[in-house]
């Protein structure tokens, strides 16, 4: 049976869709027949990031009203054989996400996926409401700054409550944290808040810190997951995220101020 991975936040610009596109990818590379799904219905950045937008021809949408089949809608990963992306749609208002329509698609999905990663919107608006409400896991991503944790923290009240495990009184969703955007030196200045102060506020199993980096937006504008660049120490602690979330036992990494050397201090480089 597929698990359904759904990678939300209370607030926009934290990350999602570049988890949601590294976290399936390295999924995939592990061998996990993978599905990754835009629920962001009007918007639609997923296929962008994952540089298949030139190959969207149905949509999510078109899958739930019957206007496609899934496999006209699924799009392959050129880079993987078992990734495939289902794109949202950018002409249908986000009422057209039924929660029939909806557990009809991850129904089918589930018969030959391992894995479905649901790209939510931000908030509680309704897209995103209906990402999460057939949620095995949930990664919950924020920024280290206290309206971005006061926002996630309210996310897990409605993980809480308004899926369908807790109507039905199934299993909780199993929750994790993931950390973007942490930069140590910001940490040690006091303008943001360290890894240990988000974890007492929503006390959620660490899943991964990524750092800030510039390699994430030109990975985005590339149309290539972050996870791709083995440079980068930010597609370095995604590959660490997708580790943990498989089960390995890793240290978390980037999570110290680089020091500086002479010449770095002196020209302020």
């Amino acid at each position: 049976m597929a698990r359904i991975i759904v990678i939300t936040s209370g607030k926009g610009g934290v990350g999602k869709t570049t988890t949601s596109a590294s976290l399936a990818m390295g999924l995939a590379q592990r061998g996990n027949r993978t599905a990754v799904v835009d629920f962001d219905v009007g918007l639609r950045n997923l296929d962008l990031i994952m540089g298949c937008e030139r190959r969207v021809v149905y949509d999510f949408v078109n899958v739930i009203n019957d206007e496609a089949n899934l496999n006209q809608a699924l799009i392959r990963d050129r880079r993987c054989d078992d990734l495939y992306v289902l794109p949202a749609s950018q002409t249908r208002d986000k009422e057209a996400l039924t929660k029939e329509g909806v557990g009809k698609v991850l129904e089918e999905l589930a018969q030959t996926f391992e894995y479905i990663v649901c790209d939510s919107p931000a908030g509680i608006e309704h897209g995103a409401t209906m990402a999460m409400y057939y949620a095995d896991d949930a990664v919950v991503v924020t920024n280290p700054e206290v309206s971005s944790v006061r926002d996630s923290d309210r996310m897990l009240g409605i993980l809480a409550s308004k899926s369908r495990r807790a109507e039905t009184n199934a299993e909780p969703i199993h929750e994790y944290l993931l950390l973007t955007r942490y930069s140590p030196e910001r940490v040690a200045r006091g303008e943001m808040l360290g890894v240990e102060d988000v974890q007492e506020i929503l006390s959620l199993d660490l899943l991964g810190v990524i750092p800030e980096s510039k390699s994430v937006l030109n990975a985005s504008n590339s149309g290539v997951p972050v996870l791709l660049d083995p440079e980068s120490e930010a597609g370095q602690a995604y590959s660490d995220m997708v580790a943990r979330y498989l089960g390995e036992q890793l240290p978390h990494r980037f999570l110290e101020a680089r020091k500086r050397g002479f010449f770095s201090r002196l020209f302020r480089e």
